[in-house]
């Protein structure tokens, strides 16, 4: 096991991180970004300088605090991701929300041990949030203050606000098709709010979250320590444990909920 004292540390250089990746996105979030579309033939993938910028930064300062830690990211690949610590890096998860204007953008950073993730942050730095998850528990740190996150009990979708980026642009058909059945059992959805929502799952306002198979593990594996954190729970569709490549996600705060939706999203599942 990794020491307490270990973990604090490691917990400062996550929100050290998140200071560093938000001194270079700020300047850029409604102004000029820089906008490209990496997408091609395959359809629009935007990336903005922001992106580019934030992951650069991030890796300058690693290199300089850890430089025998391993790093996989979004925007600039892989490097050494055998090492016993591996940061992976979305800097902008949400693009399309980034250069929309709206604040629902992420900066989404979390830490392997052996292969398995142990640390990890939400951050949306124009609303001044670091939603932190670790072995110490969740907390959500504004300024100079910080709060304990908690899941809020949910005992059935009949109850449950649930959420999802946008179902129509990158789920599959037999992934709509599941989405479809959780949502018509659900009280209320939300959309488009991307990694935003895992945190809002943390902070008990959110019951469930459902992702497709176009996920990456930089989109989805900031969720698990923050969620356990919080006392929530983190699966693929199948309700097995998220393997290191991404894949289909669930994420919610009460286990009976995510029992009641596994039954709707199994004939979808990987």
């Amino acid at each position: 096991m990794i020491s307490p004292e270990r973990i604090e540390a490691l917990e400062q250089l996550l929100l050290d991180l998140n200071r560093v990746s938000a001194d270079a996105i700020l300047p850029l979030f409604r102004s000029d970004h820089g906008l490209e579309d990496k997408g091609g033939e395959a359809g629009f993938d935007p990336v903005t300088m922001a992106d580019r910028g934030a992951e650069a930064a991030i890796r300058q300062r690693l290199a300089e605090v850890v430089p025998e830690h391993g790093v996989i990211g979004e925007e600039y690949g892989e490097d050494r991701p055998e090492q016993e610590f591996v940061w992976v890096l979305d800097p902008v998860d949400g693009t399309r929300a980034f250069i929309a204007g709206l604040p629902v953008w992420t900066t989404l950073i979390s830490l392997r041990w052996r292969g398995e993730p142990v640390l990890s942050s939400i951050g949306q730095p124009y609303l001044g949030e670091v939603f932190l998850g670790s072995p110490a528990g969740s907390r959500l740190v504004r300024g100079g203050d910080s709060r304990a996150l908690r899941v809020r009990p949910c005992f059935g979708l009949s109850e449950a606000i649930i959420a999802s980026t946008d179902p129509t642009a990158y789920f599959e058909a037999d992934e709509r098709a599941a989405w479809d059945r959780v949502r018509a059992a659900a009280r209320l959805a939300r959309l488009g709010c991307d990694a935003y929502a895992y945190a809002m799952v943390a902070a008990g306002t959110i019951d469930l979250v459902v992702e497709s198979r176009a996920c990456k593990c930089w989109d989805i594996e900031a969720a698990a320590p923050l969620l356990a954190g919080a006392g929530g729970v983190v699966t693929d569709w199948a309700g097995r444990p998220i393997g290191p490549n991404g894949g289909q996600i669930a994420i919610a705060g009460d286990r009976a909920c995510l029992e009641e939706a596994l039954p709707l999203l199994k004939s979808a599942a990987d």
